[in-house]
């Protein structure tokens, strides 16, 4: 985020860390987050042309993510709010991501230790990805089949997404998220349903969720997305070459947060060595009009 100035830390402390130049770019991936009715094939080495990658956690760790969370960051974001919290994750690949977020955030990171209080009360945590193979994956894997959630859910689709999405948020009597996290999702919607889709994603997630953490993957990797499909012979993203939000794309996401979205970024953790920033946002309130208060 070249030009962009950090904001104040939010927190007693600081959570913010200074955006120095960042790393190389390491071998490119995604979670996958696009439009589809019918059963994604198995993508070629390479391929996911969704960002669907199966083995996406053996080259991009978990652990290489949460290490740049500030342990006990619930509590400083909801000190007052009731239990338990509600959470989406959206793209979540088969769910090791989504799980070693659960596990930090809660304090969990001890694997052994399942029957800790504070599990499946603290927070509840719905995790939705395209791929319904994918997904399956996650909910024989979990760990926490009580708290954390897997849905095949395409959350472009908002004949699908709204309504799962409200019967969800309705058995806590609630109609907002508290947290959402979008990790390596925003170049997959981008290149599947252009700058206009970018921006009603954005404006979904920002009207769902009480605060936003979001990873953008950076412009150098919609090159090698794009590459890497025309190395396989196939026909380039529909959109890839109209795009007019680009470059810095970090930045570029924060400016539509911002500007159009009512929220305020509070801080960046970091960057992955894969040069991805984590950065998190704050809805402003007049966004989510009627949101119940997270301490109600």
């Amino acid at each position: 985020m070249r030009d962009l100035p950090p904001p104040e830390p939010f927190f007693p402390g600081t959570f913010l860390r200074p955006l120095g130049p960042r790393p190389a770019l390491a071998r490119e991936g995604g979670k996958m987050a696009a439009p589809s009715s019918a059963p994604l094939p198995c993508p070629e080495p390479g391929a996911a042309p969704y960002g669907n990658f199966p083995n996406y956690s053996r080259f991009h760790p978990p652990e290489a993510r949460v290490s740049l969370l500030p342990d006990g960051l619930l509590r400083r974001l909801f000190p007052a709010a009731a239990r338990p919290l509600l959470g989406l994750d959206v793209g979540c690949n088969s769910g090791e991501l989504s799980v070693a977020l659960y596990r930090h955030l809660l304090g969990l990171q001890d694997k052994s230790s399942l029957e800790q209080p504070a599990a499946g009360k603290d927070l509840h945590l719905l995790c939705c990805d395209i791929d319904a193979a994918l997904i399956e994956r996650a909910r024989q894997s979990s760990p926490f089949p009580a708290s954390i959630s897997f849905a095949n859910l395409d959350i472009m689709d908002s004949a699908s997404r709204e309504p799962f999405l409200s019967s969800y948020l309705g058995r806590f009597g609630r109609s907002t998220f508290d947290i959402g996290f979008c990790m390596s999702v925003t170049m997959w919607i981008h290149l599947h349903h252009g700058d206009s889709g970018l921006r009603e994603f954005l404006a979904f997630l920002s009207s769902l969720c009480e605060y936003l953490l979001i990873e953008p993957q950076p412009w150098k990797c919609y090159r090698a997305a794009a590459r890497r499909l025309r190395k396989l012979g196939r026909n380039d993203f529909d959109h890839f070459r109209s795009l007019a939000i680009n470059g810095d794309m970090a930045e570029r996401i924060t400016q539509i947060l911002t500007k159009d979205c009512a929220m305020e970024l509070v801080c960046c953790f970091g960057s992955t060595s894969w040069d991805r920033s984590l950065l998190l946002f704050k809805s402003n309130g007049s966004n989510q009009e009627g949101r119940e208060p997270s301490g109600s």
